[in-house]
């Protein structure tokens, strides 16, 4: 399967190496909007302009599109899924009955299939909430996200006047946590299951007081959460957390038609956040390749998808030994 990347940040270079330990995939070259001269591979893939993707079709089987769910995978993955077959890790929740409609109404035009919102959240932890929630419907799953570093809350801070640079760590309660694990099924506001903890550098003369202030009171971000604020050097906050972490977990709680309580926990603990989503990038292009290769056609997600056709293994492999 020939695969392009779209994209080259954290997630493209995620995808590239997940592309380079599957034994059933090459990847084709990076594409990208910026001057291709100004992108070195990682591992010396080419790096081509957007512009000559068109032209590359007869080569690509599968994009997988690495922009960003704010701004760019609104646009870009319906325009890609007129042409391509096409994964993406659109990750707005609020958003994603919107997007998959555009992205239906273009595979379906052009004949192909699009995948969205893979990722593990959306994704993966989608698939525990779907089947916890269908063994034990007289129930309630709870998704506790971190402890990882928030990109989108660590650039909002990053925005403020007078910030050099920050990391916004999203952790979750323990003692909400435990509640739940207890089988009790509480109703939580969003406040009451995690908390943010940020660090942040500051330019010279800043005035950190100020900045403060206007972390824990940013409307959407930080108000309505228990915040702390740690100022610290720029050379320290690259040198101690310079990563991008992050994991959460998924607990059902819930009781059988009898009446007896179960729970139901799934855990991830993530080194890195994009490198694990690269890696389920990749995963799912194969399933767009071998569902396109059916005749199948539209907008697909995590829930749509045969887990047998996320492996490069055969099936009779997975039937003796997984199964």
């Amino acid at each position: 399967m020939k695969i392009a990347i779209v994209g080259y940040g954290n997630l493209g270079r995620g995808v590239e190496a997940a592309l380079s330990a599957a034994p059933d995939m090459q990847a084709v070259g990076i594409f990208t909007r910026r001057d291709p001269a100004s992108v070195q591979s990682v591992m010396g893939l080419p790096v081509y302009s957007m512009n000559d993707l068109d032209s590359m079709a007869d080569d690509i089987d599968v994009v997988i599109n690495c922009g960003g769910s704010a701004t760019d995978l609104p646009t870009s993955t319906p325009a890609l899924a007129e042409k391509f077959h096409v994964v993406d890790s659109f990750d707005t929740h609020a958003k994603i009955l919107t997007h998959r409609a555009k992205v239906d109404a273009a595979a379906r035009k052009s004949g192909k299939v699009a995948v969205i919102s893979v990722g593990w959240d959306p994704g993966m932890f989608s698939l525990t909430r779907l089947y916890a929630g269908s063994v034990l419907p007289d129930g309630k799953s709870y998704t506790f996200w971190g402890t990882g570093v928030s990109q989108g809350h660590s650039d909002a801070i990053r925005r403020i006047e007078g910030v050099a640079d920050a990391r916004q760590y999203t952790v979750p309660i323990e003692a909400a946590m435990e509640k739940v694990k207890s089988g009790e099924m509480p109703t939580f506001a969003a406040a009451d299951m995690h908390e943010r903890v940020c660090y942040v550098a500051i330019k010279e003369g800043a005035d950190a007081a100020e900045i403060e202030q206007k972390i824990v009171t940013m409307p959407d971000y930080f108000a309505p959460y228990k915040t702390t604020v740690h100022f610290v050097s720029l050379e320290e906050l690259h040198r101690e957390h310079g990563g991008l972490p992050h994991g959460g977990t998924v607990i059902h709680a819930g009781k059988a038609a009898t009446g007896s309580a179960h729970t139901i926990e799934y855990k991830l603990n993530l080194e890195s956040n994009p490198d694990f989503t690269g890696s389920i990038l990749v995963a799912f292009a194969r399933a767009a390749y071998r569902m396109g290769q059916k005749g199948e056609t539209g907008c697909k997600t995590a829930f749509d998808i045969p887990p047998i056709l996320l492996s490069p293994e055969k099936p009779e492999e997975l039937y003796a030994h997984l199964l």
